[in-house]
């Protein structure tokens, strides 16, 4: 095997190719007047069966069909891979369990008893960002908030794409920070930072843009009378205000989410909303609603395996060293690329998880620091997911409104605020760590972390 033919820019045909699949036959799909259901017609995991069909193809005479195979199981069997799989699993686990015991609910009524109506729409958007930090799930937070603020809206007259553009705004300022959410396991397993480290740095830059788009909400919107029963139980809250308190701490996760499970656990026997098969069966309902993206995910880093053995990855890497100088423009590219993944994949999980093995040797060259890349990762693809009219959380908000994804798109604020704050801080060079300012190298010659910063 010592003369392995190496294919440079050919080596990204399999993922080329699940591109070329799901995004083509979404474009046909739209064109044949599938409307919201056209990217759902061919499954992202069978535009990957493609892919694989193409690694299986690729390799020349001196690369045998096993040979083959086994670079691609070694790239799904990458050690990183497999925790956040795990990781996965276990978030899904505590979401099914603290939903069943009714912290969903509770929380979201805790959050509109507080709220004063003047600042209804201000409220929205802060109870919608709570919940979606607490639950790492954006979509269940739409799904939660998002008829309450239609009802709102209808009832007092109100901006109905405001009101809805609230929720959505919210539900991604969550997706974005939280320690449960997927956007972040991959951001961080792909780069090698802590979780708590990416949150902080994460999150200063999400705060500012959530408190602009606040302050527009509370100009731009009008009060309104919130009737309804709203009562809760502040003990069903208590696992999710767990979760965001110890995480921060630097709590291990695997132990952080095992403990969850136990507090929503325990909390779900005290107040008789479930028994023992009841909990059994809500942590197997979460962890099924996360094999989606655990599969996604294998067969993702398995074609990404089978790309950089072509050498695929060592010419895109030569490349992008050639074109980027600075560290601007590492962050720039890093940006771009999950960018435009996004919009391609309309998930994105799956861009940061395409985007981060890509990028990691350049912003690494630059030395950027890893949470500082995770953060770029999970902002660009957090503000794209929330701004293109074929992704689940605008379509989810269309089927509760019946507007026009470009109406509510046009409404929601925060994902531009947080695109222009995020933008700010590459082009003025804001928010650089003491290491990165002395020039402190973060990584090692064969680019893994030397120290969590």
């Amino acid at each position: 095997m010592e003369n392995k033919k190496y294919y440079g820019w050919k080596g990204f045909f399999p993922l080329l190719t699940f591109l070329a699949i799901y995004l083509g036959s979404g474009l046909i799909c739209a064109a044949l007047g599938y409307g919201g259901d056209s990217f759902k017609q061919v499954p992202r995991m069978a535009a990957l069966v493609g892919a694989l069909l193409v690694c299986m193809c690729m390799g020349g005479k001196e690369r045998s069909l096993e040979y083959r195979m086994d670079t691609f199981c070694k790239g799904m069997s990458n050690q990183g891979t497999m925790i956040m799989i795990m990781v996965f699993l276990l978030a899904g686990a505590f979401s099914g369990v603290a939903k069943a015991m009714g912290g969903v609910q509770a929380t979201a009524n805790l959050g509109l008893s507080l709220v004063p109506t003047q600042f209804m729409f201000a409220g929205l958007f802060l109870i919608s960002a709570f919940m979606a930090t607490a639950m790492g799930t954006s979509m269940g937070t739409i799904s939660a908030v998002g008829p309450i603020a239609v009802a709102v809206a209808e009832s007092a007259g109100l901006n109905l794409a405001l009101a809805i553009s609230t929720v959505l705004g919210g539900a991604m300022f969550g997706d974005n920070l939280s320690m449960i959410s997927d956007t972040t396991i991959a951001a961080t397993r792909g780069c090698g930072c802590e979780m708590r480290d990416k949150f902080k740095m994460n999150g200063v830059i999400a705060a500012v843009a959530a408190v602009l788009a606040m302050v527009i909400y509370t100009v731009v919107g009008s009060a309104a009378e919130l009737t309804g029963d709203f009562s809760y139980e502040f003990i069903k809250v208590i696992p999710y205000i767990f979760i965001l308190v110890f995480a921060l701490t630097g709590c291990n996760v695997f132990i952080l989410l095992l403990a969850g499970i136990g507090v929503a656990g325990a909390i779900g026997f005290a107040t008789g909303s479930f028994d023992i098969p009841g909990f059994a069966q809500a942590m197997g309902s979460g962890m099924s609603g996360m094999y989606d993206i655990c599969l996604i995910a294998l067969l993702l880093r398995g074609v990404g395996g089978v790309a950089e053995e072509l050498g695929a990855i060592d010419w895109l890497v030569k490349k992008m060293h050639a074109s980027v100088k600075t560290r601007k423009g590492a962050e720039y590219m890093t940006a771009g690329m999950v960018s435009v993944f996004d919009a391609a994949m309309a998930n994105n999980t799956i861009a940061i998880m395409m985007a981060a093995p890509l990028v990691r040797k350049v912003v690494a060259e630059h030395n950027v620091a890893p949470k500082r890349a995770a953060s770029i990762l999970d902002i660009f693809s957090c503000v794209v997911q929330g701004i293109i009219p074929h992704g689940g959380q605008i379509l989810l908000c269309v089927s509760l409104t019946g507007l026009s994804p470009f109406s509510i798109i046009g409404a929601n604020y925060y994902c531009f605020l947080l695109a222009l704050v995020a933008l700010a801080t590459i082009q003025f060079g804001l928010g650089r760590t003491k290491e990165e300012k002395e020039g402190i190298r973060m990584y090692d010659e064969n680019d893994e972390v030397v120290a969590l910063k």
